[in-house]
């Protein structure tokens, strides 16, 4: 444990605070829970969600303070600064976020008796989200053998925000989905209407997504639905 009096203490100062240990843990789209310590990094997909702990204690005689600060990587000032002792936060930008924690003992009868814990003790944690992808394919086979069975999107990078539906061609909705069905293999449109499989044909997919990067994906093409089709009638 460190033990470190970052400020001149008053006379009549009687106890000695040890640093706190401060950690965070970082759970993706898919659950999947990291651990850091402080000077972790992470990276991944937005978006994610932070959970910081400063991991202090009170002690008698004193106020204690915790505090976050965040920032882009590069900037010098906090976007934005939470006071707790745990925060919660969901991360939906790509690019680098940096978190400083600071944690603050001060004497209740005497404010120049503090204990400050910041920058000079901790490394900050950092955060790193990729650019956003996503691409749509004009064409599949939901002719069970485990291969394009599902329409649905891939290459999926953090992205945000998504709806998706299929027309037919006089128009009618067969089918939408949203961003808890996209990124995964078995999920996605399976060539049915009202539990019946549709015919072979040319069909018609509208996207509308939105990345951490603040690109957005307005899709609007044919899908083709061959049925028949195999990797074995493919085969030359």
């Amino acid at each position: 444990m460190l033990l470190l009096p970052l400020f001149a203490l008053s006379a009549g100062a009687q106890v000695d605070i040890e640093a706190p240990e401060p950690f965070a843990e970082v759970t993706d789209k898919d659950g999947e829970m990291t651990e850091l310590s402080a000077g972790g990094e992470f990276s991944g997909e937005a978006p994610v969600v932070l959970k910081l702990y400063a991991n202090a204690e009170e002690v008698d005689g004193y106020s204690l303070v915790c505090s976050w600060e965040f920032f882009k990587e590069g900037e010098t000032e906090p976007y934005l600064v939470r006071y707790d002792n745990e925060v919660e936060i969901e991360l939906r930008e790509s690019g680098a976020t940096i978190v400083q924690p600071v944690i603050v003992y001060t004497s209740r009868t005497d404010s120049e008796i503090y204990w400050e814990f910041g920058a000079e003790v901790y490394e900050p944690f950092r955060v790193v989200l990729s650019e956003s992808n996503l691409e749509a394919p004009n064409a599949f086979s939901p002719n069970g053998d485990g291969i394009n069975d599902y329409y649905n999107v891939f290459n999926v990078k953090s992205i945000v925000s998504f709806s998706g539906a299929i027309y037919n061609r006089w128009g009618q909705q067969l089918y939408s989905w949203g961003i808890d069905q996209i990124g995964c293999e078995d999920c996605g449109w399976d060539g049915t209407y009202k539990g019946k499989p549709v015919k072979p044909g040319v069909y018609y997919v509208v996207i509308d997504a939105k990345g951490a990067d603040g690109i957005r994906y307005e899709i609007r093409r044919d899908v083709n639905l061959l049925r028949g089709y195999t990797e074995e009638t493919a085969a030359p």
